[in-house]
């Protein structure tokens, strides 16, 4: 184990208080290391006065004729740490001293525990790094084979404009999942910790998938309404989409995560033969979007606190999901300007939507910019 340097610059500011005392000739500080004979071995790694060089063992002959010397072990629980090696004309020590020296073997202890857990962490991510970075390259390969493939089908599908909308669908997702991936890759280059900032919650969102400028928002709904149709069709229950969209600009990519989440969990929790439908309609000064079903309501207790990352309703908790979902659509729409929120049942935005079930609302302003 090698020391950092943030842990040397504590060492020298703990040895450099007892300059106010004479009685001491000087104080050691040793790292403990695997030896060769399975016993610990010590290696200096700083000292107090500064002016002597390191000794190269735990004894040496700079100690004065006469000198009393003692230890101080630095230990994690049984774990030997280190040692401070404490060269005195004095002993016993008189016991204002005795305090300071304990209370220094004690701070360099716990500042050597906290040093090797930073650096155990910080490999632990280097690896991590390293693999995810290994797998991203190794994605992007099968990712560019499927739209080679997609835009040789769309090429063959020339004149069947049915089928040839799928390919186009195909294609669509394949994009989403490629920026996806470049987020991903981008993790690795992003700082641990970022820097605190009183007013902003921890984005769920990775930093490269932050708004991508102003779009309309038939571009980004469009794909989704599709996918929700044909996810409809094969589960064999009824699908409402929302007929023409309004002329509605701005971040239209945060808005496709939202909505997209929702159509995720209206078709993943509802039940196999609940209808799902999406409304969207002009509203005062901006765009209304909501994503409703016709099964069971979510229970009154729950609807708030389903917003919470991490949390799930009782209807989801045999399902696989990881509860953010919600989260995050709450969270990219606050940061739109906007608010989103659960109303039950659907009935409540229109007499000819379901006297059951739930309906998710999502109200944006006029011009909603990125985050």
């Amino acid at each position: 184990m090698q020391v950092s340097k943030r842990f040397l610059a504590l060492l020298e500011q703990q040895l450099a208080q007892f300059t106010d005392r004479p009685d001491l000739q000087s104080l050691v500080v040793y790292l403990a290391l695997p030896g060769d004979n399975g016993k610990p071995a010590l290696m200096a790694i700083g000292q107090w006065p500064r002016n002597r060089s390191l000794p190269t063992g735990p004894t040496d002959d700079t100690a004065p004729l006469g000198d009393t010397r003692r230890w101080l072990a630095l230990r994690d629980e049984r774990l030997l740490l280190g040692a401070l090696r404490v060269d005195s004309d004095l002993w016993p020590w008189p016991e204002s001293l005795r305090e300071r020296l304990e209370a220094t073997a004690q701070c360099l202890s716990e500042a050597l525990k906290l040093d090797g857990e930073q650096q155990r962490l910080g490999r632990q991510l280097a690896e991590r790094d390293e693999q995810l970075k290994l797998l991203v390259h190794q994605l992007r390969n099968p990712l560019a084979a499927l739209r080679t493939f997609s835009q040789l089908l769309k090429r063959r599908l020339e004149g069947d404009p049915q089928n040839q909308s799928l390919v186009d669908n195909l294609l669509v997702e394949q994009g989403q999942i490629q920026r996806y991936v470049e987020a991903i890759d981008g993790l690795a280059d992003q700082p641990l910790l970022a820097q605190a900032d009183a007013t902003n919650s921890p984005r769920l969102l990775p930093p490269g998938l932050n708004g991508s400028g102003r779009a309309a928002l038939a571009d980004a709904l469009q794909p989704l309404l599709e996918r929700a149709a044909a996810t409809a069709h094969l589960q064999g229950r009824p699908w409402e989409g929302p007929g023409q969209l309004p002329p509605w600009h701005g971040d239209a990519s945060s808005v496709g995560e939202i909505v997209a989440n929702l159509l995720e969990n209206a078709f993943r929790y509802s039940p196999p033969r609940a209808a799902v439908g999406l409304l969207c309609r002009p509203q005062a000064g901006g765009v209304e979007i909501s994503v409703w079903d016709g099964g069971s309501a979510i229970p009154p207790e729950e609807r708030q606190r389903i917003f919470a990352k991490g949390e799930r309703g009782s209807r989801g908790v045999q399902s696989p999901g990881s509860g953010l979902g919600l989260a995050l659509a709450r969270q990219l729409a606050r940061e739109l300007g906007g608010e989103l929120e659960l109303l039950c049942p659907p009935s409540q935005l229109d007499p000819a939507l379901p006297t059951k079930g739930n309906a998710f609302r999502l109200q944006l302003p006029s011009s909603a910019a990125g985050p």
